[in-house]
C-alpha cells in the first residue's frame, strides 16, 4: 500500500465540518472523526490530521500530554493506512493519558480497517 502524504488541519471551520458531517469511530483513548472530502477536492490525494482534547481530560498538562501521545500515534501509523482524500480528527479522552501506547496503535488500525 503506498504512503499517504498528510498535513495538518488547523483551522475551527474544518473542525466543525468533520464533526458535523464525518463519521466517528470510539476506540478506549481517543474518538476518531473521518471525513470525505470527495473526488473534486482542490487538496488532491492528501489526507489531513487533526487533534483536540477537551477541558474534561483535565489540566493543560494533561490534556497536552494527550495530544503528544496522539501525534504521535498519527505519525507512525496515518502514513501507512489512510485513505488519500480523507480528512482524520482525533479527539482524546481521558484515557489517552496513561493507555498503552501498544494498545492504542492496534485500536486505530483495526478502526481504519473497518
Amino acid at each position: 500500500m503506498p504512503v499517504v502524504p498528510t498535513t495538518r488541519l488547523k483551522k475551527r471551520h474544518d473542525f466543525v465540518k468533520i464533526s458535523q458531517q464525518g463519521r466517528r469511530f470510539f476506540a478506549t483513548a481517543f474518538v476518531l472523526q473521518v471525513l470525505d472530502r470527495g473526488e473534486n477536492d482542490p487538496l488532491g490525494p492528501v489526507a489531513r490530521v487533526g487533534f483536540t482534547t477537551s477541558r474534561k481530560v483535565g489540566s493543560a498538562v494533561q490534556r497536552n500530554r494527550a495530544r503528544r501521545r496522539l501525534r504521535e500515534l498519527a505519525r507512525l501509523t496515518l502514513p501507512a493506512i489512510a485513505q488519500p482524500g480523507y480528512d482524520y480528527v482525533f479527539v482524546g479522552t481521558k484515557a489517552a493519558i496513561d493507555y498503552p501506547f501498544a494498545q492504542m496503535q492496534q485500536e486505530l488500525a483495526k478502526l481504519l480497517s473497518s
